[in-house]
């Protein structure tokens, strides 16, 4: 693994020249490890991370569990690369255990998110059932602690 990506895992917030330093390497140097990362598809993109409820969004997340019916030859690929297509499509998981997809949806609205479930995704010929769970509350995101993080210690209590 390069080192510009073991900072990029660590500190995604550092800028080029904060990393040079950090590295002992010249600004080009680090986005030319970039630009390599990218080229090789290690290295997607990041996005910032939004604290919930304070951008300006009446947005929700579901979790939705799909059961889905394995192809001969593909397996579940066919079916979960079908379903990551669809623009509300956050992320899409292959699960062990009761369900086969963990599939990540946002929506405008809580009747937009389900109408994509309902209408969409449990409509695909190969899904077997789905469940969806709204997200209520977001207590970490993405390795960031949300709503009090300041106020722990940072651990969790040890109980006897």
């Amino acid at each position: 693994m390069s080192d510009v990506l073991s900072l990029l895992r660590e500190q995604e917030t550092l800028s080029i020249s904060q990393m040079a330093k950090i590295l002992g390497l010249t600004e080009s140097d680090v986005e030319r490890q970039i630009e390599e990362l990218k080229s090789q598809k290690v290295l997607l993109g990041w996005r910032p991370v939004f604290y919930p409820g304070k951008e300006e969004s009446d947005a929700v997340r579901a979790v939705i569990e799909v059961k889905i019916a394995p192809e001969r030859g593909g397996g579940f690929n066919r079916l979960a690369e079908r379903i990551s297509r669809f623009d509300q499509v956050e992320s899409c998981y292959l699960m062990s255990g009761g369900y086969d997809l963990m599939v990540i949806v946002r929506g405008k609205n809580l009747a937009r998110a389900a109408e994509f479930v309902s209408e969409r995704l449990a409509t695909i010929e190969g899904v077997l059932s789905t469940s969806t769970h709204f997200l209520l509350r977001s207590y970490k995101e993405q390795g960031f602690l949300l709503n009090g993080g300041d106020k722990d210690t940072g651990r969790p209590e040890v109980s006897a």
